[in-house]
């Protein structure tokens, strides 16, 4: 650009700061404005795929993450009753050996931290806490956020990176319908000692059955082990991250299981529940000099493992546009064309490997292995998951 224009960013989750960070490294005035009072991620895991990989090393946070997470030797499908197991992915040299980049495992918070360290490393005072947004102003020379404690923030462009329930979204296009799938969650971060020996291998596996699915891969150098199960119910439809729930509860979801399922369940100190709702991804995510970025314009379910990944190449292909076009509204235009059918793309895998992991196939061993052959066989998992690790954010068109 001829001129260096100053971006506001709305969301101080991993979307915002990967947004950020990939500005700041190419010499923009960044401001970002987080409605929450400290910066935080929920106590969660989050699997960082080879093109994921490859976006934290354009941003420069690769080495440090990696240092800080888990590189899983393989990912392995268990049957829900019987434990049988069957190849996924193999996740150590083969994946560096066929991508270039690892597949890892990563405690959410410590995927924020690092980039939050990142971003202050380079601008000290970019990062304003407690902005709620209530309104977004644009104007053909520049725009305006507006929070709920009356104050506001000028800039030349705006990044909406402020989730799900986007402020930002809602105020440029208005809200999104959001429908509920009809599944909910139950997720927990396990200590490992809590686990006995056999369940502390640097394996992920998904459990899958009829009507549910369970994922459990280890984080931090193997101390902890993340779990989240996922049962079919239509009783409770609450969409929150923070909603605490009940070890019996969660036990009675998964009742007739593998003893294994039950000891994670047993081990974990707390669980939390919430709904997964479904949302159109949308097909224009930008308005004069604002544009979405991340689950503000292509929230997934999570059974493809690449909402965060999503969002972080988001970041990188927004800078690489900035840095290309003079005219900043044909930058974002440009960045919106890039991402689109990707993120499109990823949003509808994840929803069909739903079916994948609950068919009913599934409820008995034989079914299982016939079931198994036709779907998740090396052929089958390589023509759903190669387009997704290859990618390079570097390179790709814009």
């Amino acid at each position: 650009m001829s001129k260096s224009p100053k971006i506001l960013i709305a969301g101080g989750g991993i979307g915002g700061m990967a947004a950020a960070l990939s500005l700041l490294r190419r010499g923009y005035e960044v401001e970002v404005y987080e409605q929450a009072r400290e910066l935080g991620e929920v106590g969660a895991g989050v699997q960082i795929s080879p093109n994921g990989s490859r976006a934290l090393d354009a941003l420069g946070v690769f080495e440090t993450l990696k240092a800080a997470s888990c590189a899983p030797q393989k990912k392995e499908f268990r049957l829900w009753n019987t434990g049988r197991r069957w190849p996924m992915f193999d996740l150590g040299p083969l994946a560096i050996e066929k991508y270039g980049y690892p597949y890892l495992t990563v405690y959410r918070p410590d995927l924020l931290g690092t980039l939050v360290d990142a971003v202050r490393a380079l601008s000290p005072d970019c990062i304003r806490l407690a902005k709620s947004v209530t309104d977004v102003e644009l104007r053909d020379d520049g725009v305006t956020l507006h929070f709920q404690d009356g104050s506001s923030a000028d800039g030349d462009l705006l990044v909406g990176a402020d989730g799900v329930k986007s402020a930002v979204r809602k105020s440029l296009f208005g809200d999104d319908e959001a429908n509920f799938t009809g599944m909910i969650a139950w997720r927990a971060v396990i200590p490992m000692e809590r686990l006995p020996e056999h369940l502390r291998q640097m394996v992920g596996w998904t459990w899958i059955g009829p009507g549910g699915h369970m994922v459990n891969y280890p984080l931090r150098g193997g101390k902890l082990m993340n779990m989240i199960g996922t049962i079919e119910r239509d009783d409770w439809q609450v969409e929150s991250w923070y909603e605490q729930g009940s070890i019996e509860e969660c036990a009675t979801d998964f009742a007739g299981w593998h003893e294994d399922v039950q000891t994670l369940i047993h081990a974990a100190p707390t669980v939390m529940k919430w709904a997964f709702m479904e949302r159109t991804p949308r097909t224009e995510w930008t308005k004069g000099r604002a544009t979405l970025l991340g689950d503000a314009c292509h929230a997934t379910l999570p059974f493809l493992a690449q909402g965060a990944v999503m969002s972080i190449e988001d970041g990188v292909v927004l800078g690489r546009c900035l840095d290309k076009y003079d005219d900043p509204l044909e930058a974002l235009k440009a960045y919106e064309q890039a991402r689109v059918e990707r993120t499109r793309k990823m949003v509808m895998g994840a929803k069909e490997n739903t079916a994948r992991f609950h068919e009913s196939a599934l409820a008995t061993e034989e079914g299982a292995v016939k079931y198994m052959e036709t779907e998740w066989s090396r052929d089958p998992i390589t023509d759903r998951y190669d387009w997704l690790y290859r990618y390079d954010v570097q390179t790709t068109e814009i």
